[in-house]
């Protein structure tokens, strides 16, 4: 940026200006501490330690490992701040970009000037610990603590149509999703497993150049798809390194002012990375209702209005971060937005993404945000888009960012009600008669058994429904063959057989 443009810029032009990532290997410390680690790198990297003196708000992503009532103003406190403000998000993966969008709203209107954003995990150490049946001696806030403001709620994650037959979990509905992509495609089950094992294959590539991932290595894409004694059946058809990696304990930080106090700070304008635009939406909250499993309109849609907002095409983005939980999420969002899964010069993570770069429930995107803005600092003038998802492909949220500012300042849109004008499919809760196979998964026990089975199918009307199975013929067959479009039975409980 030229000395005249900074003349010229709005004072009030939010501007991310220090990112700290903190990856503790060896256990043992409470998740506000690694925040406070990463705040401290963070203000390292903008290159100015007044800066956490003066920030004036923490928000703080929803934490699984340890409960706070005000994880922020434990943070606050511990980096010598006087916090006017704290925040605290409930559970989902969007929500690290939800609060950046926010922050730079926040700080445009005047009502903040330094914003913390961040959250940190010490899932592998609590996973450990409860393991041998101990409790961590970490910091307990009473009730006396007021609790922090919520500023993102959770996300919606308990349909009837899921809850009744048990699907309660994301490693065994983004398989579904998987399935579904396969069909469409019209891939064979192994074909398919190539294509996944590779995209993985790709994403563990990036990881292994990247400082903070938490698996710094490169997987070939036979050791990711092929099970093995390290690698089992999770749900089919991913084995564990096709899942994100929750068992880390990592932090991540960004830290958010003014123009203005940058400027007085005399934080280097090299290290600015200024947010041009953020949009926010969500797919119908109970996936029956998707008019397709492998589409998404709120990643379509948002994505297409955040480039929109920042004035540029997707040809013009130089670098991207897809939210990558599992391999579906990628492609599904690949797919909406226009993306190549295999495009050597724009792969679609920085950081190796969640199951190598490290999966710290919700706080990867404070990773995959860092992440990016050390690339857009390598790259001046580039563009970055980072996608963030909740969920079950449910509540996705866009940022775009670039080394200069955005011109007309920072936008952000809701664009709800442009998703909620898209097709659903009628979900049946309850559902008795017979039906087509759609998209199906078998579950995995940690011996390796095959435990149930679960299905997405239609009816001959076009209703969707989801139904359950414990048979072990079922499963063998569910496992082992391509059975789209194929008859089964559904009783009134929601378990199927093969009709």
């Amino acid at each position: 940026m030229t000395l005249q443009s900074r003349t010229a810029l709005d004072p009030r032009t939010p501007v991310l200006v220090g990112t700290g990532q903190t990856s503790e290997r060896q256990g043992g410390v409470e998740p506000v501490d690694l925040m406070v680690r990463a705040a401290r790198a963070a203000a390292a990297d903008a290159g100015s330690t007044r800066l956490l003196e003066l920030v004036d708000s923490v928000r703080v992503v929803g934490l699984l490992s340890w409960r706070y009532r005000d994880p922020g103003a434990l943070v606050g406190a511990r980096i010598g701040a006087t916090v006017r403000h704290t925040g605290y998000s409930g559970n989902g993966g969007s929500t690290p970009q939800v609060l950046v969008n926010g922050a730079a709203e926040d700080i445009a209107a005047g009502r903040s000037d330094v914003v913390l954003i961040g959250g940190a995990e010490s899932w592998r150490t609590r996973t450990k610990l409860r393991a041998q049946k101990l409790r961590p001696d970490w910091t307990v806030q009473d009730e006396s603590v007021p609790a922090a403001d919520i500023l993102v709620t959770d996300v919606p994650m308990a349909a009837e149509s899921e809850r009744r037959i048990g699907l309660d979990r994301p490693s065994y509905v983004y398989p579904l999703f998987e399935q579904a992509l396969r069909v469409s495609a019209g891939r064979s089950l192994e074909e398919h497993r190539e294509v996944v094992g590779g995209l993985w294959s790709r994403f563990s590539k990036i990881a292994a150049t990247n400082p903070n991932a938490w698996v710094q290595r490169e997987y070939t894409a036979a050791e990711i798809s092929t099970p093995s004694p390290d690698n089992r059946m999770i749900s089919t058809p991913y084995t564990k390194l096709l899942n994100s990696n929750n068992m880390v304990d990592q932090s991540a930080v960004l830290l958010m002012c003014s123009v203005e106090t940058a400027t007085r700070l005399g934080i280097p304008q090299e290290k600015w990375v200024f947010p041009q635009s953020g949009t926010e939406s969500h797919d119908t909250y109970a996936i029956a209702e998707r008019e397709a499993l492998d589409g998404s309109p709120a990643i379509r849609i948002a994505g297409a209005r955040a480039l929109d907002l920042a004035g540029i095409g997707l040809d013009e983005v130089a670098y991207v971060d897809v939210y990558s939980c599992f391999p579906s999420a990628v492609q599904v969002a690949a797919k909406e937005l226009g993306l190549a899964l295999d495009d050597p010069g724009r792969p679609l993570t920085v950081t190796g993404g969640l199951t190598f770069g490290g999966g710290p429930w919700n706080n990867y995107v404070s990773h995959s945000i860092a992440t990016m803005a050390t690339r857009l600092r390598e790259s001046p003038g580039s563009y970055g888009l980072v996608t963030a998802n909740s969920g079950y492909l449910t509540k996705h949220a866009m940022g775009v960012y670039r080394t200069e500012p955005p011109v007309g300042g920072f936008k952000r849109l809701d664009v709800q009600a442009e998703v909620d004008a898209q097709r659903t499919t009628r979900a049946l809760v309850s559902y008795t008669g017979r039906a087509s196979a759609e998209s199906w998964t078998v579950v995995y026990g940690r011996d390796g058994s095959p435990e149930r089975g679960f299905l997405a199918a239609r009816t001959a009307t076009g209703e969707r429904t989801l139904a359950v199975s414990t048979d072990a013929e079922d499963l063998v067959t569910l496992a082992e063959v391509d059975i789209a479009g194929q008859q089964v039975s559904i009783s009134e409980e929601g378990h199927f057989r093969f009709a």
